[in-house]
């Protein structure tokens, strides 16, 4: 409570408290020293415009709006409990004269309500006081220079804006000394004076009751210490030593006009009155009640809010102490969980231990098997060695036979013999080999591990059940690694890191159209990255991606930009050609084509366009046979076992030695001269900015544009037959044509 205590400009307890019409709250001698001279067209003091101006940033006392006192507590080192005396000599005056003579107008029986200027609702936060009992007009005053819509009324000779709210009050020749004693604050101010007994500042140990105040020292004492060190002589004899404030006195306010008890309050006015002020023609009409009555009235509903905010303070109580209670379960959780995540870390070490150790076995059981079937393999041999090498010692003896009779008995079956062993020796030794390599063949895929050992990490469980303290949360964003994205040819790879500390079911990953258009979501799953085929060429793709759990769904994370090649690299694809069974022959990884069959076959490149301008070229790299091979573009679902342009699928120029023709749906038209032989290019230019395919034959123009209007997905496609080998040439800029 003390800070609403004490006054916002000298910080200290109210002295001598007055009160503003913003129901703001001041010492005398505070708003006699921010009080300052009015002249018309002299310079004011910033004002806050208007009933929507800003409102106070801390009231005072048990008034106004409600909230905290402004100034805060006391500076360490000074007189917390004190008489609140830091103004200037005069202001000190002023109050010391008015608190001790009680006939200053602050504290005289005057009606202080009439001394307070109007406060209307709809005016510009401009209140004027006068020392009259009748509203000073506001007809035929103009606006002040420089405070917006304020009004100065006339015969304003003082003006004060408030330290809270700002607001601009204008006084009569009496200042400030019109307000009216706030005499509820002063009370208030004294009792809680007489509860904190004012301790002696100069006492060492154990402080005495302090016997009087220094006002300009500032400093209390008791009455040893004032003599010891606070003589009266010297220059300390000018020092003004009062009193501390005593308890408050009970006062009855009375009619500062007519000096009767004030025993009525005006509704209308909002102000208190005595009997004879309500037989006066400016109560005339006016809704009278009795001020003991509209005071129990105000107590009791204070007194209801009040409780029902006491009740939110116990609650807030009572969740303070809560959250207190809840550090032991915080400490013992954490030192369970601790312990239970020590477990895992060395279940987890344990079973790599395991592992190891069965990899290591593995090891030495294909060391030990290596190592018998080369022993094997070396017997065997060696036994082949010994059987052969006798052999060749007996023949070398039969050789040395004189007897022609002796050695022809024997001489055929010895031929047949070494034949056999020298056939059956180069298939058995001259071209063996060993069965198995000296060289491990294995590698130990640690990859996926290490990445799921950097993963490893915290994620937020859902509630076990209901009331639990623990709540379900969806889960916090993920993060793109960019060093982990890629772009390439027309495909795009996006890699991500999961969120830490949540529990995650699953990511959603969208990209734009590639010019910056809405997202579309082309990945939903639990991996963490995720390749997306068949984009735009040349096109600048955003990437985001977002987490989510059974309770709902994360925030999206940054996006990344990325952007596909600008010209397309691709080659023959056999799987969207047929297939092994297709007859098609591929080499020169996937470059080069050929057919062994007399039919035509039809081969695809492995990307489709639908937007964007491409070129690509075939070399005829062999062409014996009168036959007439076809280039193009074809939809995927093309018939491939057709000529290239025989169905509705496909668009084609076919070419023999000496011309050529456009054919789409078994249509040819346009023969163009001009033809192929071993060696020559074939240009393929598929504008899908104008839609059109055009053809090249050795770097120029064969007729003009073959079609128009293409629309959709096509793929490189050719058509070929026995005879013809082609090789296909990609990444290529478009060349410049001029016959559109």
């Amino acid at each position: 409570m003390e800070d609403e205590l004490r006054c916002p400009t000298c910080k200290q307890l109210y002295a001598n408290p007055v009160l503003l019409p913003c129901f703001h709250a001041l010492c005398l001698g505070c708003a006699l020293d921010i009080q300052t001279p009015y002249s018309p067209g002299s310079a004011l003091p910033g004002a806050v415009n208007g009933a929507g101006g800003a409102s106070s940033v801390g009231h005072n006392g048990l008034h106004g709006n409600g909230g905290g006192a402004g100034g805060g507590a006391a500076a360490p080192g000074t007189n917390p409990n004190g008489p609140g005396t830091r103004h200037s000599s005069h202001s000190s005056a002023a109050s010391t004269a008015s608190s001790n003579t009680g006939s200053e107008s602050v504290t005289s029986d005057q009606d202080q309500s009439d001394k307070v200027s109007i406060f209307s609702e709809a005016d510009s936060g401009v209140v004027c006081c006068s020392n009259t009992s009748r509203p000073v007009s506001y007809a035929g005053t103009g606006l002040l220079p420089g405070v917006g819509n304020v009004v100065a009324p006339p015969g304003a000779a003082y003006c004060l804006t408030c330290p809270l709210c700002r607001k601009l009050v204008f006084f009569d020749d009496g200042g400030v000394r019109n307000l009216p004693t706030y005499r509820a604050m002063e009370a208030i101010v004294d009792r809680f004076c007489a509860r904190e007994a004012l301790r002696c500042q100069m006492c060492e140990t154990d402080p005495k009751v302090a016997s009087l105040i220094c006002e300009q020292c500032e400093i209390r004492y008791c009455d040893a210490c004032r003599e010891l060190t606070h003589p009266a002589r010297g220059p300390l004899a000018k020092h003004t030593l009062v009193k501390p404030r005593g308890a408050a006195q009970q006062r009855e306010s009375v009619c500062g006009e007519h000096e009767e008890t004030l025993s009525q309050y005006c509704l209308s006015c909002k102000a208190p009155a005595c009997g004879l002020c309500i037989g006066e023609l400016r109560h005339q009409a006016h809704d009278v009640q009795s001020i003991n009555v509209t005071c129990k009235a105000q107590k009791t509903e204070l007194s209801h809010n009040l409780q029902q905010l006491s009740e939110k303070a116990r609650s807030t109580t009572e969740f303070i102490q809560r959250l207190k209670g809840m550090s032991d379960k915080v400490t013992e959780s954490c030192m369970e969980f601790e312990r239970l995540v020590h477990a895992q870390c060395e279940a987890l070490i344990q079973a790599i231990h395991d592992r190891r150790e069965y990899l290591l076995e593995a090891i030495r059981m294909d060391k030990d098997t290596k190592i018998r079937i080369l022993k094997d393999q070396q017997s065997n041999c060696t036994g082949k060695l010994q059987q052969t090498t006798g052999l060749i010692q007996f023949c070398i003896e039969a050789l040395k036979e004189t007897d022609s009779a002796a050695f022809l008995q024997v001489g055929s079956m010895l031929i047949n013999r070494v034949t056999n062993t020298d056939m059956t020796w180069h298939q058995e030794v001259t071209n063996a080999a060993p069965r198995v390599s000296p060289i491990v063949d294995l590698t130990l895929d640690d990859a996926a591990l290490a990445r799921a050992i950097d993963n490893l990490n915290f994620i937020q469980m859902r509630a076990v059940k209901d009331g639990d303290e623990r709540c379900p949360a969806a889960p916090m964003t993920p993060t793109i690694l960019p060093s982990d994205c890629s772009a390439e040819n027309n495909s795009v790879t996006v890699a991500w890191q999961p969120p830490n500390h949540s529990f995650v079911e699953g990511y959603v990953l969208e990209l734009d159209d590639g010019s910056g258009g809405e997202f579309r979501e082309v990945y939903c799953g639990k991996e963490t990255i995720c390749t997306v085929d068949g984009l735009h060429f040349n096109s600048m793709y955003n990437a985001r991606v977002k987490a989510f759990n059974s309770a709902g769904e994360g925030e999206y994370s940054e996006l990344i930009g990325l952007q596909t090649a600008e010209v397309a690299w691709f080659t023959f694809d056999p799987v969207l050609s047929g297939g092994a069974g297709s007859g098609l022959i591929f080499s020169k990884n996937n470059a080069t084509v050929s057919v062994e069959g007399w039919e035509h076959r039809v081969a695809l490149g492995s990307v489709g366009f639908s937007r964007g301008v491409h070129y690509w070229e075939f070399t005829i790299d062999n062409y014996t046979a009168d036959t007439d091979p076809a280039f193009g573009v074809a939809r995927i679902d093309v018939a491939r076992n057709k000529m290239l342009g025989k169905d509705e699928k496909s668009f084609a120029m076919y070419i023999d030695r000496q011309r050529s023709w456009f054919q789409h749906n078994s249509i040819h038209e346009r023969r163009v001269e001009g033809g192929i032989t071993t060696g020559s290019t074939i240009g393929v230019l598929l504008d899908l900015e104008r839609h059109t395919l055009s053809f090249l034959v050795n770097e120029m123009p064969q007729g003009s544009v073959a079609f128009r209007d293409l629309y959709g997905v096509f793929y490189p496609a050719v058509s070929i037959n026995r005879g013809v080998t082609l090789t296909m040439h990609t990444a290529m800029d478009a060349p410049k044509m001029d016959y559109f």
